[in-house]
């Protein structure tokens, strides 16, 4: 768990500090007050790009010196991440006051999350399905944001190489590139494959009446039957052509399916598909803390607004069951009436107070 939060500089957040003295942190406020802001904070403190997305240099303060600062103590450690005025897109991260890189915060934390954003998660691209699976899967397995970093530089290498060249390619530096992608690919897939089957056994085993259960799958991409390099060396010309790479693990996707209605979940309504991610959610956060003893720390924006009083009271009890530390945000504190124990604070215009 976060035992302190600090911000300086970080979006509306001139200089804000959270102290949280139970598991759940429930930040309340007007919209745009910066409750979001605080999530956003908490998830750069894993490898990626953060909850949002957002380039780097959109998160510091408007009128402040131009950079901007993110740090928290978890189990005795710092962890830091920031940026300097001079180079507002570079994210600098230190641990226990030592530079290092991004990859090595998933040695000290990790971070799931849910936002309105990923309510279209099953009716978006199968690329933002592979991004929330990664996410999923780094918190069981921190190498996989070295294979996935490195796996992601040698294709686009290899495309730049393709649409350079043409015809006149290196082979030599090809097949180099095509080997680092079929190692690191094959990596990738057996993890992502590894979560998807332990976290589906771990769904069927836990079903409820409260909230949809999914069934989770993994496809594949045309020609996985074979080493990757291979396929990667016979599709040369047609990727040139196509300016991109056609096969590998970057064209798989997370099939998530509506277990008692044997439905698509991209079928579904919109509070069936709300009700799927909670329950994958929670499923992911039971499985770290079995796996790891040390369950991530839960992210859920603006998620009990749209429950009816009697689900949310399950949500409640389905979350204290999880471990987690959880970070939840809410425009009035009645939405959180039956929680129990919790951190309490208010947020308006980028202060915040006790509430």
């Amino acid at each position: 768990m976060l035992s302190r939060l600090t911000l300086r500089d970080f979006r509306n957040h001139e200089d804000a500090l959270i102290v949280p003295t139970a598991p759940f942190v429930l930040l309340t406020g007007d919209n745009g007050a910066g409750k979001t802001n605080i999530l956003e904070a908490v998830s750069l403190l894993v490898p990626g790009r953060g909850l949002r997305g957002a380039p780097l240099s959109r998160m510091a303060r408007q009128g402040g010196p131009g950079g901007f600062g993110v740090a928290a103590q978890v189990d005795g450690v710092t962890l830091g991440a920031g940026t300097f005025p001079q180079a507002p897109d570079r994210r600098q991260v230190r641990i226990g006051g030592a530079v290092q890189p991004a990859s090595a915060l998933a040695e000290y934390l990790a971070v799931v999350w849910l936002t309105p954003a990923m309510d279209r998660l099953f009716m978006d691209s199968a690329g933002e399905r592979r991004r929330f699976l990664d996410r999923l899967t780094l918190a069981l397995d921190p190498a996989h944001a070295v294979h996935t970093t490195r796996y992601e530089a040698a294709m686009r290498a290899r495309n730049k190489l393709l649409a350079d060249r043409g015809r006149g390619w290196d082979e030599r530096w090809l097949g180099a590139l095509e080997a680092q992608m079929a190692e690191h690919g094959a990596a990738m897939q057996a993890a992502r494959a590894g979560l998807v089957a332990r976290l589906q056994d771990a769904l069927a085993a836990r079903p409820d009446g409260v909230f949809a259960r999914p069934e989770l799958a993994l496809s594949g991409w045309e020609g996985d039957a074979r080493p990757l390099d291979a396929v990667l060396r016979e599709g040369r010309r047609r990727d040139a052509a196509a300016g991109r790479t056609l096969a590998g693990p970057h064209r798989s996707d997370l099939i998530v399916t509506h277990a008692e209605k044997h439905q698509a979940a991209g079928l579904c309504s919109t509070g069936e598909q709300k009700a799927l991610l909670l329950s994958i959610i929670l499923g992911h956060a039971a499985l770290v803390g079995h796996e790891q003893g040390r369950p991530p720390v839960l992210l859920l924006d603006e998620v009990a607004a749209h429950l009816d009083p009697a689900r949310r009271l399950a949500l409640f009890v389905r979350l204290a069951d999880t471990g987690s530390q959880i970070w939840m945000t809410g425009t009035e504190s009645a939405l959180f009436d039956g929680i129990g124990a919790a951190s309490r604070l208010h947020v308006a215009d980028g202060r915040v107070s006790p509430a």
